[in-house]
């Protein structure tokens, strides 16, 4: 292991910042703000993770979404932190669950009940058209997927929009991840 040293920072007074940054608004195209997944690892949970042990991962990561794989890493669904939120656990229990026996899939949206952007519109969207999307549909988040290779290509965040346009983003969220656009099939 590599001994690291720390420096004082009395003497610094610059920020560093990229290099030919362009600002940006709701005219900037979609692809600069949505996470892609060819170039970002997307965040997954076991199917077979209790809802309990889920809830208190994300909490403790500060992860409000993970896609759930099965035990081959297949995609079969997302999980979000309101789907995992204590009124939800409390009404499995209700219906007959036993608390430590509720698993993610218990609580997940499948796969199947989602609804998606295509990567193809994407390419020719702005961030204003996804973010109006986003609105209509009162969603936090949205994925894209390439239905020529018929996989989940990315997502994007409405929080991550809204850090990046530096503009708050009222979008009413909704309890659970909305059917957006068009099924992967």
């Amino acid at each position: 292991m590599k001994k690291l040293t720390l420096y004082p920072v009395s003497s610094v007074d610059e920020l560093a910042s990229p290099h030919g940054t362009s600002s940006v608004s709701l005219e900037t195209p979609a692809l600069e703000f949505f996470t892609d997944f060819s170039l970002v690892q997307p965040l997954v949970i076991d199917a077979s993770v209790t809802a309990v042990q889920a809830r208190e991962m994300m909490i403790r990561t500060h992860v409000r979404l993970k896609f759930v794989v099965d035990e081959a890493d297949r995609f079969v669904g997302v999980i979000s932190s309101d789907d995992l939120a204590e009124r939800k656990i409390v009404q499995k229990v209700a219906e007959g669950y036993s608390r430590s026996d509720i698993a993610v899939t218990d609580l997940m949206v499948p796969k199947g009940e989602l609804m998606a952007m295509g990567i193809d519109e994407v390419a020719k969207a702005t961030i204003g058209d996804v973010v109006t999307l986003l609105k209509d549909y009162r969603q936090q988040h949205c994925l894209v997927v390439d239905q020529h290779t018929h996989s989940v290509r990315g997502i994007f965040s409405s929080s991550d929009i809204s850090r990046k346009l530096r503009l708050p983003i009222d979008i009413q969220d909704r309890s659970d991840f909305f059917r957006v656009f068009s099924a992967v099939h």
